[in-house]
């Protein structure tokens, strides 16, 4: 008689909802199986764009388990930070790098959205949830439950933080932050004056961007014990998938796509994020409106990093996507002495200084997206950034080096866009 799998389980829940449960066994399988009462809920709060109802196959999708191996599935994997931030979890954990369904445990309970991943005890697991090998078992934190255990996708350095008394507080187990707080960075100068001024620079061409600010550093309270450089300030940005203690889903459009972090890059391009927009949003004209504006801005501001990731949807009602605010726009070119790239293929290039109006017309009849409900917004912010940014560029606090590359780029761009 072959011995038992042992396996451990969580409940997915979503603004009070069960929406399943993620089986984590021994060998490495991470099964996600969607509770009964949640596929047969046509009202149900929306748990990724691809389980709507009115999505294609959505109901076939629910019907059958998600099984990866190793990894956790793509929506739940990007859920999960990556980079120095997912090491010090896992150095803080003792577990490796790459135990997912681990770091799920520990972090299931501040999430970026509205999505709760919880512990079960073994007697309140449905039978339906388990393989038949299987050997259910308690599952344990192994780090004290005041310490921190809120989880951000991403790279950089950064916390989940509270404002009290004018300082910044580290969110702790049972709270929300309201702020992400990223740090300066040991590799490159001055990110956060960057971060604060593209961002602010974007908001003037029309971008929809949350509410941002510069904190002194000697305002954030108890940073854990990382290195970091001799700079004034870390840059702060309001989380909109939090309204005080609620939860507000939300979603990248990696998880969107099913693609994992490290497919961010390759595995996607303007277009289809600009079709699903268009097509499966409550707003679809304005939010392609806006992704069009965004897309261009990049352009103007040498952002290369507008990957997958950073682009999101948000779900206010809790079951129709928009097109979230942006964030992480940096002038990346400044750190990457060669850049001349944006992240994604857009009309089949990614070249700054070949881009043209016509691109974007090329892009829009891709997407199936009238080309006349996208001109006169390409015009405005154009406009905008033609007329804003050079004044505004000198009054803000980006470093004076950085400001003087970001003017060459402008002289740099195929006279369509040149500032």
């Amino acid at each position: 008689m072959s011995r038992k799998e042992h396996v451990r389980v969580l409940e997915l829940t979503l603004h009070g909802y069960r929406v399943g449960f993620v089986a984590g066994y021994r060998s490495g399988r991470n099964v996600l199986t969607f509770a009964p009462e949640f596929r047969e809920n046509k009202r149900r709060p929306t748990f990724s764009l691809s389980t709507h109802p009115d999505f294609p196959n959505a109901e076939k999708l629910l019907a059958a388990p998600w099984i990866k191996r190793q990894r956790l599935h793509p929506v739940l994997s990007n859920l999960l930070p990556e980079g120095p931030l997912r090491e010090m979890f896992a150095l803080g954990l003792k577990v490796h790098i790459d135990d997912e369904f681990q770091l799920l445990i520990y972090l299931g309970r501040d999430l970026p959205g509205a999505l709760i991943a919880t512990p079960m005890a073994v007697e309140a697991i449905p039978a339906y949830v388990l393989q038949d090998e299987a050997e259910p078992e308690s599952v344990t934190l192994t780090v004290g439950e005041g310490a921190n255990h809120f989880s951000l996708a991403g790279v950089q350095m950064k916390f989940s933080m509270r404002q009290q008394d004018g300082r910044y507080h580290i969110s702790e187990s049972g709270e929300s932050g309201e702020w992400i707080v990223k740090t300066p960075s040991t590799l490159h100068k001055s990110v956060p004056l960057n971060e604060f001024t593209a961002m602010r620079l974007a908001e003037l061409a029309g971008v929809d961007i949350p509410e941002i600010r510069l904190v002194e550093m000697d305002r954030l309270a108890k940073l854990p014990p990382i290195i970091l450089p001799d700079e004034r300030y870390a840059f702060a940005i309001r989380r909109f998938d939090r309204e005080g203690q609620e939860h507000v889903h939300t979603e990248d459009f990696a998880q969107v796509l099913v693609k994992y972090p490290h497919q961010k890059y390759d595995s996607a391009n303007y277009e289809q994020i600009a079709k699903v927009l268009y097509r499966y949003t409550g707003s679809g004209l304005a939010n392609v409106q806006q992704f069009a504006r965004r897309l261009l801005v990049n352009i103007l501001l040498a952002n290369g990093d507008a990957h997958l990731k950073n682009w999101s949807l948000i779900y206010p009602d809790r079951v129709t996507s928009e097109l979230a605010p942006a964030y992480d726009i940096v002038t990346t070119m400044v750190y990457i002495g060669d850049e001349r790239k944006f992240a994604l293929n857009l009309s089949g290039s990614k070249e700054w200084y070949a881009a043209t109006i016509a691109h974007f017309q090329a892009w829009a009849g891709k997407a199936d997206i009238p080309w006349r409900a996208i001109r006169p917004h390409l015009a405005d912010s154009l406009e905008k950034a033609r007329t804003l940014w050079p004044q505004a560029l000198a009054g803000l606090q980006m470093d004076e080096e950085h400001k003087k590359r970001l003017r060459r780029h402008w002289d740099d761009l195929h006279p369509d866009f040149r500032i």
